[in-house]
């Protein structure tokens, strides 16, 4: 067993996302996974019994290390991450769709009451949402989801974790005020954009070499 906490925990030092217990597995040997769970089980269970400076996380459906929080004004130091900026309009559409979906850009404006046009493109750019396919219905429109990435960076198991739409604001709010950045034509009426900061993976997460992580095509 010894051997094979090793082995999971080299496997999740180099690794770019989280890693599920299936692909743990097989990356080990086909070992059951069983014997992988009860792996990882022991190992989140030493890490936090050490208390020290990362730990061993259930996020996005797989597992991945991931930096104290209380160590973050020193990551910042060394870092300097510069975190996805958010406006409030697309917090609000970021809500609507995490909670609803799989959503219509229909459904989604008229809980709004505004054109979101603007802010569903900025987010897909962004990777933190998808689109499942079309609905059967005249016109055959688009179907929104939100993606995989998108539970890694707000630090969520699954969707059953979300926070209410109220905390979502709460944490973009207590950031502090942010310049409009210009993200969203079409809600050009809002000028109080700020910042959401646990969009970054950074610095909450254990940092990787290479590029940012790739977008998932899907959600666990």
């Amino acid at each position: 067993m010894d051997e094979l906490k090793k082995i999971i925990e080299s496997l999740l030092f180099v690794a770019e996302d989280p890693l599920t217990e299936h692909t743990i597995g097989k990356a080990v040997g086909n070992r059951e996974i069983s014997e992988v769970r009860s792996a990882i089980n022991e190992m989140i269970q030493e890490y936090e019994e050490r208390g020290g400076g990362f730990y061993l996380a259930r996020v996005a459906g797989g597992f991945q290390f991931r930096t104290a929080p209380e160590n973050t004004p020193w990551i910042k130091q060394l870092i300097q991450p510069n975190a996805p900026r958010l406006s409030k309009a697309a917090l609000e559409t970021l809500a609507i769709i995490a909670y609803k979906q799989p959503v219509m850009r229909a459904d989604i404006e008229r809980i709004r009451g505004v054109d979101s046009g603007g802010v569903i493109r900025m987010l897909l750019e962004r990777k933190l949402l998808r689109v499942l396919g079309r609905k059967e219905i005249p016109g055959r429109p688009l179907i929104y989801a939100t993606t995989k990435l998108f539970l890694q960076v707000f630090d969520l198991k699954d969707l059953k974790d979300l926070p209410s739409p109220k905390e979502i604001e709460d944490m973009a709010l207590e950031a502090g005020p942010l310049k409009d950045s210009g993200e969203e034509t079409t809600d050009s009426s809002e000028t109080a954009n700020r910042p959401l900061t646990e969009t970054s993976p950074a610095p909450d997460k254990t940092v990787h070499p290479g590029s940012p992580p790739a977008d998932e095509s899907s959600q666990a």
